[in-house]
């Protein structure tokens, strides 16, 4: 039985021969742009390189409430709390408009009923845990605090793409030096550099983890909200000629 053909081999750089010199072209005429000149030996090289980057925000909700028989001891009671959330949030450096909070009011049948959510969005996560420790230590029952969501702004989405791409170009460089000393010539300036494709993608969750988001560590729960950026470059570099044997040396 007759083997499989080998899959095709994958080019990642080519290096170009010296052209066969071309007849010079006629002069352009007065006022019209005439080709560009013909360029000497070129390399084209392709590369790629795939970063990753943790959330760089976390959202956590906090519920309280209470009920009682007149409207304004409800309403002092979940007020206290709110005070005392707010100001131990600001005294860790929680910025004012980080915080957002929203009230209900409602009467139940002989009795008024005030409940609050407060959503504190933090950039440092170290910060954020000691809040949390705090108002557990401090109201206990009376409150409930949300596992926190992390995720990423834009500008951090857009910083992750951006340093993807020029590692990939300078993993392209580095292939394109490397071809060139194996043919004893020197690296010249880039020529062209093409984005050829970007991709980005969100965290999975490992098989070996819970599929309950409560059961999850503050770990896991970073480890599934990172984000991946990959991108891939198409260069092309002029070849100066030999390679100077003293910068070879060092």
């Amino acid at each position: 039985m007759a083997l499989p053909a080998p899959p095709p081999a994958r080019v990642f750089a080519e290096l170009l021969p010296t052209p066969t010199p071309a007849p010079a072209p006629a002069p352009a005429p007065a006022g019209g742009g005439g080709p560009p000149a013909p360029s000497g030996r070129e390399v084209h090289v392709s590369g790629s390189a795939e970063l990753s980057a943790g959330p760089d925000r976390a959202r956590v909700s906090l519920r309280l409430g209470s009920r009682k028989e007149a409207a304004g001891a409800a309403r002092s009671s979940v007020a206290r709390r709110l005070e005392y959330i707010a100001q131990s949030a600001r005294q860790r450096g929680v910025p004012e408009e980080n915080m957002t909070v929203t009230e209900d009011f409602s009467r139940v049948e002989d009795t008024y009923q005030m409940e609050a959510e407060v959503c504190i969005i933090f950039s440092d996560f170290g910060k954020m845990q000691n809040v949390c420790n705090l108002l557990i230590e401090k109201l206990g029952s009376s409150l409930t605090i949300s596992p926190p969501h992390f995720y990423h702004t834009p500008e951090a989405i857009d910083t992750l793409r951006r340093q993807a791409c020029v590692a990939a170009v300078g993993n392209t460089r580095r292939k394109a030096q490397e071809v060139c000393r194996l043919f004893g010539q020197s690296l010249g300036k880039p020529l062209l550099i093409r984005e050829e494709e970007t991709k980005e993608w969100g965290g999975h969750i490992d098989n070996h983890l819970s599929n309950s988001p409560d059961a999850q560590t503050l770990q896991e729960r970073i480890q599934n909200a990172t984000a991946y950026a990959s991108c891939r470059v198409f260069a092309v570099f002029e070849i100066k000629g030999k390679e100077n044997r003293r910068n070879k040396l060092l």
